[in-house]
Formats: C-alpha cells, sequence, structure tokens
C-alpha cells in the first residue's frame, strides 16, 4: 500500500476527481478527510468508503470555514501528510453578459479558496508532506466565455511555484496536475441529458489526441503519484493529465488527415 499509515485532505472529494481520488488514496491504505458543500454527497461517500473517510461540509469561500474544516480533519486524523487542494467551479463567464459576482466567485472559489485552504493545512503538515494543486488545461488552451475559470487555474499554477518556493526549506513538496477533459458531474450544466452529453463528449474528444475523455480514476492515479514517496524528488512540477490537448494538439482527431 503506498499510503500506508498516511492522512489526506481532499477539498472538494465528495464527487468526481475529488471522490475517486478519495476512493484510491483509502484503498492505498491513507485516512482520508475530504470536504463537500452538499451534505447528502458527504454521507454517501461515508457509506461507500467508511471509517477511513471523515466527511466535513465546508464552503471554500468562507475562510473561516475553511479553518474550521481542516482543524477538524487534523483533530480526527492527526498531523497531514497530503492535502489535495481540489475544490473549484467551471462556470461560463461570456464577455458583456458578466456579472462582477459570478466573476468574483469562481476566483474566490478556485483561488482564494485554495491559498486559504494551504495557508490552513500547512501548519498541520512535516517534512516530506505533498500538496497538489488542481489544474486545468483551459488555463492555456482559450476556451471561449471561460475567462474567469481560466484566469483562476493559471493563477493556481503560478501559485504552486511560489508555494513550492516557500515550502522546500520545511521539505514540503508542492506539484499541480492539469487535468483535461474528465467524465464528472461537473458537464451536467452544460448536458443536462445523457443524449446531449454523448454529444458534447463526442465534440470534445475530437479534439483530444487519444480520442476521448478520461475516466476520473485515471486522474486519480497520478494525483496519488505526487501523494506518495514514489514522486519524493518532484517539486513545483506540473503533470498534464489530459490525454495529449496541450502536448500534442496537432494529433488530435479534428487534425488527422
Amino acid at each position: 500500500m503506498r499510503l500506508k499509515n498516511k492522512t489526506a485532505l481532499i477539498t472538494g472529494g465528495n464527487s468526481g476527481i475529488g471522490l475517486a481520488t478519495a476512493r484510491l488514496f483509502v484503498a492505498e491504505g491513507a485516512k482520508v478527510a475530504i470536504t463537500g458543500r452538499n451534505q447528502s454527497t458527504l454521507d454517501a461517500a461515508v457509506k461507500e468508503l467508511g471509517s477511513s473517510l471523515v466527511a466535513l461540509q465546508a464552503d471554500m469561500t468562507d475562510v473561516a470555514a475553511i479553518e474550521k474544516a481542516v482543524g477538524a480533519a487534523v483533530e480526527k486524523l492527526g498531523p497531514l501528510h497530503i492535502l489535495f487542494a481540489n475544490a473549484g467551479i467551471a462556470r461560463a463567464t461570456p464577455l458583456g453578459k458578466t456579472s462582477l459576482d459570478k466573476f468574483e466567485e469562481i476566483l474566490k472559489t478556485n483561488v482564494t479558496g485554495v491559498f486559504f485552504t494551504i495557508q490552513a493545512a500547512v501548519a498541520h503538515m512535516n517534512a516530506g508532506a505533498s500538496i497538489i494543486l488542481n489544474g486545468s488545461v483551459v488555463a492555456s488552451l482559450g476556451n471561449p466565455e471561460r475567462s474567469a475559470y481560466a484566469a483562476s487555474k493559471a493563477g493556481v499554477a503560478a501559485m504552486t511555484r511560489v508555494l513550492a518556493t516557500e515550502l522546500s526549506p520545511r521539505g514540503i513538496r508542492v506539484n499541480i496536475v492539469r487535468i483535461g477533459a474528465t467524465r464528472t458531474p461537473i458537464w451536467s450544466a452544460s448536458a443536462p441529458s445523457p443524449e446531449a452529453i454523448a454529444v458534447l463528449e463526442n465534440r470534445i474528444a475530437k479534439s483530444i489526441p487519444l480520442g476521448r475523455l478520461a475516466e476520473a480514476d485515471e486522474v486519480a492515479k497520478a494525483i496519488l503519484f505526487l501523494a506518495s514517496d514514489d514522486s519524493s524528488y518532484l517539486q513545483a512540477a506540473e503533470i498534464a493529465v489530459d490525454g495529449g490537448a496541450t502536448g500534442a494538439t496537432a494529433g488530435a482527431p479534428i487534425y488527422r488527415l
């Protein structure tokens, strides 16, 4: 077991990539705390994963709630070895049609919330600990109507490098996974029916060299690598888990003869 006797905190761990990661961490021997806003999905996660999982309700735009959740995780599990700062939102912010509140909510969740989660957690981490941030290909692809989301994920990538610099003297690693299109509930807002999801996935797949979306557990395996001692010499690294979407764009089906 790659995470035996380790403790982990995963924000946004009640669905999608966060839940897949919690599931994998538990299977690899870790004690895991997750946060989320939806109590019913938190309860479902506990029912599935059992006593190795602690579920804590928290809103990532509320710094006091973040600090309270981190404190509760440490009280139940002890010092933290792993933090996966995963919680985030992805909403359209089209130019000319976006309110200030909507724009700022994305930044508060995806950037400010991430920073204060790390700030609260790092006080309970020692040398050898690993922090992983959730990044996105959208930071560099120029997707239309995604200005706030793209800016937030570019900010998280920059934050990774700064925090790695600050935490290196303490022997704490900070790395980021740049995630591509993945099958998770996040698509339900854009495609509310199975038929719409199929159409959307088919369109997106044409822009990915491997010709398909990722499964959440495939992304979780990259996060596991960064969380484990297998990556003990990686610092400020950015690992792309995107099927080649950013590194081999010309290999996508849409460009093939």
